[in-house]
């Protein structure tokens, strides 16, 4: 009798570099690509600057994963992983504005607008956050009509008032003012968690998860997000600009409320670790078969350096 066949070991590099070649070639082919209706007056030049080379492209992995957990359409969540990944970008253009953040620094070279003049930089924005829509559909059968309005709608959702740009919107209106916890909590939930809880359940609706998966997938979602930004406020005081590829001590010289400032370090990096255990229970009562990239996503995010 023949031994069983070993399955090979998991492991996050191997299985990122692999689903990253697939999600960067179609970026570079499909972002205001010069061969294919360029955009006009070097617009095409600062969006292809704010998306490529550049970026941890964690939204992308959390929709491929997500998809490989509940078996789904490849195809439907390549294009999803694009859709959200350009969201975030343009998000990220805005934000560095000088009616903003007012930032020099991000992905490790200067800001947009810096490299382009703030009204480039607006219009590369604006181009992004249409073209991701365009990603969600596509003319081809390859995504069937009823996932792309859901795709276009949960993605709506997590970009808008509901979401990151309320969430931007209660920031700029809390510098210097003393926040408590549910409050601080909220305005992270739209920020930074709605793109990331997203980006999870915009890969399981490429596929047909049950009512109890979808649940347990929308909390790990909800944790992972939240873990990122609570990681994000302990890096900004403990990492340097080069290490983090953007200004590092900028919430503080900024006076806006974070995690670190209401909780005190420690208990933040505690509070991590209680977010990811959270998460990976949910994973546990998916009853999903195919999660090992979620959770070494959510083992990565929360223990990250940068």
């Amino acid at each position: 009798m023949n031994a069983p066949e070993k399955l090979p070991l998991f492991t996050l590099s191997a299985w990122s570099a692999a689903q990253l070649a697939h999600v960067e070639s179609a970026l570079s082919r499909w972002v205001a690509c010069p061969s294919d209706a360029p955009a006009p007056a070097g617009l095409g030049d600062a969006m292809r600057y704010a998306v490529l080379d550049g970026g941890k492209r964690l939204r992308p992995l959390l929709v491929m994963a997500a998809c490989e957990a509940v078996q789904g359409n490849g195809q439907a969540a390549l294009r999803a992983a694009c859709a959200v990944e350009l969201i975030h970008a343009y998000s990220l253009v805005h934000d560095d504005m000088p009616c903003m953040d007012n930032d020099v620094l991000r992905r490790g070279k200067p800001t947009v607008h810096v490299k382009f003049g703030q009204a480039q930089a607006l219009l590369a924005g604006d181009a992004l956050q249409a073209l991701a829509f365009e990603f969600l559909t596509p003319e081809d059968a390859s995504v069937d009509a009823v996932t792309q309005a859901r795709l276009c709608r949960m993605l709506a959702q997590a970009a808008g008032f509901q979401g990151m740009a309320g969430g931007q919107a209660i920031d700029l209106a809390s510098v210097g003012l003393p926040l408590n916890s549910a409050e601080l909590h909220e305005m992270h939930r739209l920020k930074t968690g709605a793109l990331l809880q997203a980006s999870v359940m915009m890969g399981a609706t490429c596929g047909t998860p049950t009512p109890a998966a979808q649940n347990a997938l929308r909390d790990y979602g909800a944790a992972v997000g939240l873990a990122f930004q609570v990681v994000d406020d302990i890096l900004d005081v403990t990492a340097d600009s080069a290490t983090l590829g953007k200004t590092a001590g900028k919430d503080a010289a900024q006076d806006k409320p974070t995690f670190v400032s209401l909780m005190g370090l420690e208990n933040s990096r505690a509070y991590a670790q209680e977010l990811l255990g959270k998460a990976l229970r949910r994973l546990d009562d998916s009853g999903l078969g195919h999660t090992e990239a979620l959770r070494a996503l959510a083992d990565m995010l929360v223990n990250r350096h940068h």
